[in-house]
């Protein structure tokens, strides 16, 4: 997996995160940087955080699944843009609480937010990567796009919201496929 295909992951993993980060930006009047900044460091650590945990993960047992680590890597990647685009549909509107920006509200968040990147690390376990690498170019795409997701929440509002979760999952189902196919060919 060269560094593109890194930077295409982590770009499609922050868009769950941009999505949050535009809703956080509906919440207030006037964001100060604390309700920008907030939002990309909790993002940004638990999307590097996760693959790093799901890398390691995997790399116990990558070794016994080698032959077919390729239709995981579909599937999982699949799934996850397929949630992704699936929910992009949704008219469900998430309710915000009085302050989203405390500590519990904001942990839950990035985590809700990063199960995927979990997933990710473990496609990540079957290939030769660098994970270091890897997890910082996530967290720091993971950071600028959430802090431009709740300014962009506040200026623009909902509107953006389900068009950048629908490119997340789009971007993800086709790097699964390229996977796919490399292998099989």
């Amino acid at each position: 997996m060269n560094l593109f295909e890194i930077i295409i992951i982590a770009v499609g993993l922050s868009m769950d995160a941009f999505a949050v980060s535009i809703t956080l930006g509906l919440s207030v009047k006037k964001p100060g940087i604390k309700e920008v900044l907030l939002p990309g460091i909790y993002f940004g650590f638990f999307q590097a955080f996760m693959p790093l945990v799901g890398y390691f993960s995997g790399i116990n047992f990558a070794s016994k699944i080698q032959s077919s680590d390729h239709w995981i890597a579909f599937v999982l990647l699949g799934l996850i843009g397929g949630k992704m685009i699936k929910e992009s549909f949704s008219n469900e509107e998430k309710k915000i609480k009085e302050n989203p920006f405390r500590f519990v509200a904001m942990l839950l968040l990035a985590i809700a937010t990063s199960i995927d990147a979990l997933a990710v690390g473990i496609t990540f376990a079957f290939f030769e990567i660098n994970i270091f690498t890897a997890i910082i170019l996530i967290g720091l795409t993971t950071f600028c796009i959430s802090t431009g997701g709740v300014k962009i929440g506040n200026i623009f509002g909902a509107k953006y919201k389900s068009k950048a979760e629908f490119l997340g999952g789009v971007i993800l189902v086709i790097l699964g496929l390229k996977i796919l196919i490399e292998h099989l060919m």
